[in-house]
């Protein structure tokens, strides 16, 4: 009696534990296919930023090491000006794997010792984006650079879960480090706050 309650409990265990590393597995390779991988961004990178995509690849993969696989990225243009304070506007198109494409606009103030301005390319790559929603709004954090003509560089900015990176590459005479934020819309506007 006792070998018979211990199969059929023994049973049922071994089968709740497989149908939950099944669940477990699936669970995980839907994720990852709504991720990009680092490949599927350097690639898209350099059809982006072209000829000035050198140092592409190592940022890309410093970026990888420190957060891991994002579920969108943003690719887009953007101009900034700076004189202790300063502005940023930008323009791009949200990619993602499983809510499609989204124009977004973003523009922002900064705030420190900063002198300067710049066109740039940027690819801002998204993580943690569980519902389009959640990237309109601001993102702060801090910022440097330090480049004459042009170069690479990037920062974190976050809001809640959802973090960006932005990768941008530009053209100008930039230098100095700064504090602020960027509001991201689904609508152009000149009000940076």
């Amino acid at each position: 009696m006792f070998s018979r309650y211990y199969d059929r409990t023994f049973v049922r265990v071994l089968t709740m534990t497989i149908t939950l590393l099944a669940a477990l597995v699936l669970s995980i390779s839907a994720s990852r296919a709504q991720q990009y991988t680092a490949q599927e961004i350097v690639d898209s990178g350099h059809k982006f930023f072209g000829e000035t995509s050198g140092g592409l690849a190592t940022v890309v993969e410093k970026i990888f090491a420190s957060y891991g696989l994002p579920n969108g990225y943003l690719l887009g243009e953007e101009g900034s000006g700076a004189l202790i304070g300063g502005l940023t506007y930008g323009e791009g198109t949200l990619y993602t794997k499983n809510a499609g494409d989204h124009k977004v606009f973003w523009q922002g103030p900064s705030l420190g010792w900063d002198f300067g301005g710049e066109g740039s390319r940027v690819m801002m790559l998204v993580y943690n984006l569980d519902d389009i929603s959640s990237l309109y709004n601001r993102f702060g954090g801090v910022a440097g650079s330090a480049y004459v003509i042009a170069g690479v560089g990037f920062n974190v900015l976050q809001s809640n879960r959802v973090l960006l990176v932005p990768i941008r590459t530009g053209v100008g005479a930039r230098l100095g480090v700064n504090l602020g934020y960027l509001k991201l819309t689904e609508r152009p506007t000149w009000n940076p706050f």
